[in-house]
């Protein structure tokens, strides 16, 4: 496969699965506020801009956090290179300079979502925007099932699940480090930590599969589970597993493996996995939370930046030169 044809598939599913979780964030967090109508408005929106890591962009668009200029920033602001929009536009974009590997039903599907946010009524969802929510969800769910059921499981459909995956694993670490701080200042027992507790869970799509692993809303059993259980599927040991499995695939499909040795990417997973697969939540606690996904996040990025070097970056030569220079497609990796 060539280097450009992984390289957009796999960002096409990158911004997928960036589009649905930023939804979801909002999502959770306008219940979350109507849960709790005391609730500070600007403190309840903040944290929601910082999983995303565009505080200082926001503060320089808006003066105040607020719903609405919440809102709208991340779903269609031009200054947000993260917002829902930009992911969808530069998924569909991607979609369509490799149209030729992958469904009709993708392609069609991916430009249901696009023209669903390109048309709305901009106004309507700032009034009520749970609908049009929900809509963008289940546009990405129906890509998602789409796409195992019509595209060959071959390595095309390998570098969507890999950056499918590592997208999702980001997003949990994030979502955990953010909303953990928040717990911080509030007893375990509280009312408001309980809520705060089913809205981490929530912006996972965790709760459900969370009560069938356990019954009390603990701190810690939450952490646990978001990051160390082994089936749930948004769980960071979950999706590292997964990112592995799809770059072991790539290699039994490529008929010139490198030298004989492990990837970086394959290194990079496998490092992660092992350690993700003998970690006991007392040693996250113990060294501290935030220490730790500070350091997981940056070991996924190094991840990402394995994929990128190993399968995306092409050696070429330029004209008039005999200097080998690196190019890679710019894609916006927040």
């Amino acid at each position: 496969m060539l280097s450009r044809v992984a390289d957009s598939l796999y960002w096409m599913s990158r911004y997928m699965e960036r589009a649905e979780d930023i939804t979801r964030f909002l999502t959770v967090n306008f219940h979350t506020l109507l849960d709790l109508p005391g609730q500070d408005v600007g403190q309840s929106w903040q944290p929601i801009v910082a999983v995303t890591g565009d505080e200082d962009l926001y503060l320089q668009t808006f003066p105040e956090y607020t719903t609405r200029h919440v809102i709208e920033f991340l779903l269609w602001h031009p200054n947000n290179p993260n917002a829902v929009m930009t992911c969808i536009n530069r998924a569909r974009e991607n979609a369509r300079t490799v149209r030729e590997q992958i469904s009709s039903e993708m392609w069609e599907q991916i430009n249901r979502l696009y023209f669903l946010i390109k048309d709305v009524n901009r106004p309507a969802v700032l009034r009520g925007p749970h609908e049009f929510f929900g809509q963008v969800r289940d546009g990405s769910h129906a890509f998602q099932g789409v796409t195992h059921a019509t595209m060959p499981h071959s390595d095309g459909y390998q570098f969507i699940q890999l950056g499918k995956h590592l997208e999702r694993a980001d997003k949990t670490v994030r979502i955990l480090d953010v909303k953990y701080a928040t717990l911080g200042s509030l007893d375990e027992s509280s009312p408001a930590a309980q809520m705060q507790l089913l809205a981490m869970l929530r912006s996972c799509s965790a709760l459900e599969a969370y009560r069938k692993y356990a019954q009390q809303l603990q701190t810690w059993r939450v952490v646990d589970f978001l990051l160390l259980n082994e089936q749930f599927p948004r769980s960071v040991r979950f999706c590292s597993r997964s990112c592995l499995d799809s770059v072991n695939a790539i290699a039994n499909m490529d008929e010139a493996p490198r030298n004989g040795h492990l990837s970086g990417p394959a290194r990079a997973f496998g490092r992660l996995c092992a350690e993700l697969d003998y970690l006991d939540i007392r040693d996250v606690l113990g060294q501290g939370v935030h220490s730790y996904l500070d350091q997981l996040e940056q070991r996924l990025n190094q991840a990402g930046d394995e994929i990128t070097t190993y399968y995306f970056s092409m050696q070429v030569i330029l004209p008039g030169t005999k200097r080998s220079v690196q190019q890679v497609q710019q894609q916006q990796q927040q």
